[in-house]
């Protein structure tokens, strides 16, 4: 017999390019999704950042006050920080009458005593208190604190949103496991395709006195490397697109989290290595079970 024929008889091989394909291309639809719904997150942050309380003082609030209302707002929460840094900007009522003659190109101070307008400072929301009933709360609290004449905030945008991530959440959830599932039967399928070829050598081993768990080891390990490589290949595919993408796409750099992305690719890895030892633990115990009628 010669070396080929060896190989191809060999206990627990069988198609490695075919399987490998398939394993990886299932696996890159997952991940590709995958990378989309990161995406939708991150630019679901970037969305919500831009929704900013507005936080007007009191007149004739001495600095030391106001000085101190800050203090206590870069300590709460529902702040939004950035790189351990709040987001908090303070605006005087002189600079808010500057903005205000700059953008209506009108100057009222010519005919009005005294600004009208007042000190604020405006921050945008952390992330877990954005929804409506989170956001009113803060303006509830906000409004008690002395020295705080009114708090505003875009309410119809905030629902809006809320709204809109609702629906947009129900349907990616619909869709992840119409996928999740299309994927299982995928490589189900390719498995048990590839194991029909052995399926006289199984027999032939339990006629020769192999137990189940003998004949089942080699199938098992090959199958938990190959869906490991397949999840390794197919993270580095989508790595390599994502690189190309972040320098020549502009703005892509906003949508990126590599902390996601390297637990997407850990994810594919470990899926890909348990669905094809699973598929195969499977297809062997249905071959071992088989009568030699049945085989045929």
């Amino acid at each position: 017999m010669s070396r080929k024929q060896r190989k191809k008889t060999r206990l627990g091989s069988y198609k490695f390019v075919s399987v490998l394909f398939s394993i990886t291309l299932s696996l890159l639809m997952i991940g590709i999704f995958g990378v989309v719904l990161i995406q939708a997150k991150m630019l679901t942050s970037l969305i919500r950042e831009n929704i900013e309380v507005q936080v007007f003082l009191s007149k004739n609030l001495k600095k030391s006050d106001v000085d101190q209302l800050l203090r206590q707002m870069e300590d709460k929460p529902y702040v939004l920080k950035k790189e351990s840094e709040t987001v908090l900007h303070f605006t005087s009522k002189e600079e808010a009458a500057s903005l205000f003659i700059e953008e209506v190109g009108e100057d009222f101070t010519q005919f009005l005593d005294e600004n009208p307008l007042r000190d604020s400072f405006t921050f945008s929301v952390n992330e877990e208190f954005q929804t409506s009933e989170g956001i009113a709360s803060i303006v509830e609290e906000l409004e008690q604190l002395p020295g705080v004449f009114e708090v505003t905030y875009m309410q119809d945008m905030v629902a809006a949103i809320n709204e809109n991530l609702v629906k947009v959440s129900l349907v990616l959830g619909t869709l992840i496991l119409i996928l999740l599932v299309t994927v299982v039967i995928l490589i189900s399928n390719t498995i048990k395709l590839a194991l029909f070829s052995q399926r006289f050598l199984i027999r032939s081993m339990q006629l020769v006195g192999a137990t189940k768990g003998f004949i089942r080891r080699p199938f098992l390990w090959r199958s938990f490397l190959y869906g490991a490589l397949a999840g390794l290949i197919a993270s580095g595919i989508i790595f390599s697109l994502l690189e190309y993408g972040k320098n020549f796409i502009e703005g892509f750099q906003l949508l990126y989290n590599i902390e996601l992305l390297a637990l997407l690719f850990g994810s594919l890895i470990l899926l890909g290595a348990c669905m094809s030892w699973l598929s195969t633990f499977r297809s062997i115990n249905k071959y071992l079970n088989m009568s030699l009628d049945e085989l045929y």
